[in-house]
């Protein structure tokens, strides 16, 4: 298993900065060299769809590394707001609803969980 971070450790409350674009740009092509090698079953990218929410990178160039994924990979994104065009082209949506988040009570990300 190999776990890479490439977001900064906060959030983006309005927007973007030059930095976390570079931190996603740095980690999309991270994950075109990944899935072109095909060296791995099961890819998850952890909020991408929030870093297409804040226009860190484009859906197309996104869709683009999708499509060519080899047969045996499946590829997983989470987080809000999944662009109607990921959702075409998926095999499988799922969207969850936060009922209860400890967050709430002030608990921040834990280090293996959330980061």
């Amino acid at each position: 298993m190999v776990l890479r971070q490439f977001g900064r450790d906060c959030f983006i409350c309005k927007e973007a900065t030059n930095e976390d674009i570079a931190a996603a740009r740095e980690g999309l092509e991270y994950i075109r060299k990944i899935i072109n090698e095909g060296k791995f079953d099961v890819v998850i990218l952890d909020e991408a769809n929030t870093a297409l929410h804040f226009n860190l990178f484009d859906v197309n160039e996104l869709l683009k590394i999708l499509k060519k994924r080899p047969q045996h990979q499946e590829i997983i994104l989470t987080g809000r707001g999944a662009p109607i065009e990921l959702i075409e082209i998926a095999d499988l949506v799922t969207e969850m609803k936060e009922v209860k988040h400890y967050y709430a009570k002030g608990v921040q990300a834990r280090e293996g969980i959330e980061k």
